[in-house]
């Protein structure tokens, strides 16, 4: 072969690559984007959250741009405008404060960009849709299940943060669960308080006073999420009472299913959240495209009517823990079995 075919043959190689890289920007290009906020990343739950809407979102062909304001509300608020500007079509919403965050709605909605709430619900908003666990359901679970292991005695309740609607809905429907128990004298409440931004220390010291004020005579410790849970646990600890009080949760963290079979946690409850995440990616994808959402109902926040998306949670007790989270993956009995005594072990 001489030179110049040989030649020839190279520049038609290169000119084929340079054209399948402008096609694969243009692909790019066209991508749907999607918006994901979370006011803060830490805790167990949200990654997997994340992960889980990332994997369905590109199984459907979007890109998605994530960002974590670190529990600020000024930060997430900023975050939110630089997404809008950089060409989302739908913000998911996972808010801090479900007063202030209307700022962020009104904002997306000036630029035509949808908001879908992603487990606590905005309040006082023109959001197109929330997608959460049923928490009338939790909040009674968590209730019913401590009354069947303490249906007499001193209870203290743990809520979570006072600036989250979801914190209150829970508190209202614990006590709607032993409010008849009250009235018949069966249980007492001596402690019952919110929690600054849902702190794990926070709850510590709450149950460390309540354990001082009752001279450790407590039944039952309504926590409302596993965080919560895992703080009235230390304090329980270093009074010897873990394993004597039960202790309710919510989220199915690990440390919280470790506790479980150990006897120091009593229940906690799991949500599903591949199943609320990769929803949430697949209505998020019907929006951008200007497709119906397919909704359970509507529930209000104040302002309007809110489409909503309700998943079913599930109590979560030594008994289970294999049928649940660990049939579904969402712990693993190698994670579990690492943290126990060979006689605690899960087979």
């Amino acid at each position: 072969m001489t030179k110049a075919p040989r030649r020839l043959l190279v520049l038609s190689a290169l000119f084929v690559i340079v054209l399948a890289g402008k096609h694969l920007q243009a692909q790019d290009a066209n991508k749907l984007k999607i918006g994901f906020s979370f006011e803060d990343m830490k805790g167990e739950r949200w990654q997997t959250d994340l992960n889980s809407f990332e994997s369905r979102a590109k199984q459907l062909g979007a890109e998605v741009i994530s960002r974590d304001a670190g529990g600020d509300d000024d930060r997430q608020f900023q975050q939110v405008e630089d997404m809008i500007k950089a060409g989302i079509k739908v913000l998911v919403l996972m808010p801090r404060d479900t007063n202030k965050a209307s700022r962020m709605v009104d904002a997306a909605k000036a630029a035509n960009v949808k908001v879908i709430s992603y487990d606590r619900l905005v309040l006082n908003s023109d959001v197109d849709l929330y997608v959460s666990f049923d928490r009338l359901e939790i909040g009674r679970m968590q209730a019913e299940y401590l009354l069947k292991q303490a249906p007499k005695g001193n209870y203290v309740l743990i809520a979570g943060s006072p600036r989250d609607e979801g914190a209150k809905t829970l508190h209202d429907a614990q006590m709607s669960v032993l409010q008849p128990y009250l009235d018949r004298g069966d249980i007492k409440v001596i402690a019952d308080a919110y929690t600054k931004d849902w702190l794990a220390s926070e709850a510590y010291l709450f149950t460390l006073k309540s354990i001082d004020s009752a001279q450790g005579k407590i039944a039952a410790i309504l926590a409302s999420n596993d965080g919560l849970a895992g703080g009235a646990i230390q304090a329980l600890r270093e009074h010897n009472l873990a394993g004597k009080v039960a202790v309710s949760g919510q989220d199915a963290d690990l440390a919280a299913v470790i506790a479980i079979v150990q006897g120091a946690q009593t229940m906690t409850v799991y949500k599903p959240i591949v199943n609320e995440a990769g929803r949430a990616a697949e209505e998020a994808l019907h929006m951008a495209k200007g497709e119906k959402t397919q909704a359970d109902g509507t529930i209000s926040n104040g302002k309007i009517q809110v489409p909503v998306i309700m998943l079913k949670p599930v109590a979560v007790t030594k008994d289970n823990i294999k049928t649940t989270v660990v049939k579904d993956g969402f712990q693993t009995l190698k994670s579990i079995n690492q943290a126990l005594s060979q006689d605690q072990q899960i087979k």
